[in-house]
């Protein structure tokens, strides 16, 4: 496995897959036994793997602590993510549950005692409860870091505008930098390209994708009748529910077969094309080792062309009325190349 830079300007290098925890445990009634987890955490570690992402939430808590038990002894190999917002009980209290500083502090002390360890590498505020002031959060995750128990921050499942005005307010203060973002991203869900990931690109956050296997439609597993979550947990799953779907999943079988591949390797391989981190989140050591795959992988030009094309998104206002040709010859007075130059840095 090969490192990459999480962002621009922070240093920290992070292998190209992330290994997600949230099917680590079965308090959710799914996931996998401790003794799958401890024999995933070591494959990933043993193939180059040091970015490890879970959450208070995940498994009410018994991913992290499974986390926790495996890194003993061998804990400054990783970087470690966790996230706090919605709890890590399984009938959380009001008090124990969303984005204000009360929750933000008791759930990183809880996550410190289940992960066994000092600090976090990156807290993911995990997303938005609708209440709090976005210069709260900051200000308390500032304090986080200021303490010792945090090292970076980063925002999940949120508006582009909240969290460009979190990385503005954090500027303008002087306090820590927002340094990624977490979105769900995959060939079946593309919404991000909208605002999210221009956004995170403007303001040089690293970027890493949820569930980039589609919640499994990816692996080509439904169309063979093989069970999986759609069939079992039921949760943020996607289905070949329109055209596209449909299309993509054609594309992505026949990119598979072009190249001798498994499908989920190829979606994944697209991801890492983009320069995206996908947080992967096995069950089994099969499903790890066949992600793990994908790295090896290298889409021809053509192929991901024809990917794009297959998953991209109709423009939505602004973007259709800017790409207008009219409105760029106007501004370039008939010739758009005396007006742009090419640069490889978004405008912000």
């Amino acid at each position: 496995m090969r490192y990459r830079p999480l962002g621009q300007g922070t240093g920290l290098r992070v292998s190209e897959l992330a290994l997600g925890s949230g099917l680590f445990g079965t308090r959710w009634g799914y996931g996998a036994q401790p003794d799958e987890v401890r024999r995933m955490l070591h494959t990933y570690r043993d193939l180059g793997g040091n970015f490890i992402d879970t959450a208070d939430f995940y498994q009410f808590g018994e991913a992290e602590t499974q986390i926790g038990d495996f890194l003993e002894g061998q804990r400054d190999q990783f970087i470690v993510a966790s996230k706090y917002t919605l709890g890590g009980a399984s009938s959380p209290a009001v008090a124990t549950t969303g984005n204000n500083r009360k929750n933000l502090i008791q759930s990183v002390e809880a996550s410190l005692r289940r992960l066994r360890t000092d600090h976090i590498d990156l807290l993911w505020v995990h997303m938005s409860d609708g209440l709090t002031d976005v210069e709260e959060i900051m200000r308390g995750l500032d304090d986080t870091v200021r303490a010792g128990k945090v090292v970076y921050v980063g925002f999940s499942d949120f508006p582009a505008w909240r969290i460009s005005r979190a990385a503005t307010i954090a500027e303008l203060r002087g306090w820590t930098r927002v340094s990624a973002i977490q979105t769900q991203y995959s060939l079946v869900e593309r919404a991000s390209d909208r605002e999210i990931l221009p956004m995170a690109r403007a303001f040089d956050m690293g970027i890493t994708a949820w569930s980039p296997l589609g919640g499994g439609l990816l692996t080509g597993k439904y169309r063979r009748g093989e069970s999986g979550r759609a069939t079992t947990f039921g949760r943020v799953i996607h289905h070949e529910s329109t055209a596209q779907k449909k299309l993509v999943m054609d594309v992505v079988l026949e990119v598979a077969g072009e190249t001798g591949q498994s499908a989920s390797q190829i979606a994944l391989a697209w991801l890492l094309a983009q320069g995206i981190v996908p947080i992967i989140g096995p069950r089994t050591t099969e499903q790890l080792m066949d992600n793990i795959e994908a790295c090896s992988v290298r889409l021809s030009g053509e192929q991901i062309c024809k990917l794009d094309e297959a998953s991209a998104l109709q423009p939505e206002f602004p973007a259709d009325f800017l790409a207008d040709p009219f409105q760029s010859d106007r501004l370039a007075g008939g010739d758009p190349a005396k007006l742009y130059e090419t640069t490889s840095k978004p405008v912000r």
